[in-house]
């Protein structure tokens, strides 16, 4: 079975490529929590250039698995778990491998995703709070009463009398 076998090698790369994104997901998540921003470029000039490779990778994958699809008799465009259970041993085997691995790493990509963007959140805020105060900008604010004044002067966070 030559589709299967191609599928399954790049299947492999594809893997290969997810765990190296994984990587690079964690690097880029360590530079923003450390606050060393000079580095974030580096890091997500990577992430693309890898996140372009994986694209063309998963094209390779779809063609490969319509090819493997009809060896096995199914309709194009399957599941890897429809082309496991339509495959002979050790196929099946190998290919329920894949899936499983597939599913572990987008998980790990998702949470180490969502924990990088919570830090790319709080720097934001962080940042615009502080150029607000240093640029001494207005804001609307509430009177002990309750009622809102607006244009009301910011404090600053700055000693400018040195």
């Amino acid at each position: 079975m030559i589709g299967m076998d191609r599928l399954s090698q790049i299947l492999w790369r594809e893997r290969e490529m997810l765990e190296a994104l994984a990587y690079k997901l964690e690097v880029e998540r360590l530079v923003l929590a450390s606050g060393r921003t000079r580095w974030l470029v580096n890091a997500t000039n990577e992430l693309e250039a890898l996140l372009e490779d994986l694209r063309a990778t998963e094209v390779l994958r779809a063609t490969a698995a319509d090819e493997a699809a009809e060896e096995v008799g199914l309709t194009p465009n399957p599941s890897l778990t429809a082309l496991a259970e339509a495959a002979e041993d050790p196929w099946r085997a190998i290919l329920l491998d894949h899936r499983d691995s597939l599913i572990a790493i987008a998980r790990e990509i998702a949470e180490t995703s969502e924990d990088a963007k919570g830090l790319i959140t709080a720097g934001y805020r962080s940042a615009r709070e502080t150029l607000l105060a240093i640029g001494g900008t207005t804001t609307a604010s509430y009177t002990p009463a309750g009622t809102a004044v607006v244009d009301a002067p910011r404090a600053h966070l700055l000693d400018r009398s040195l």
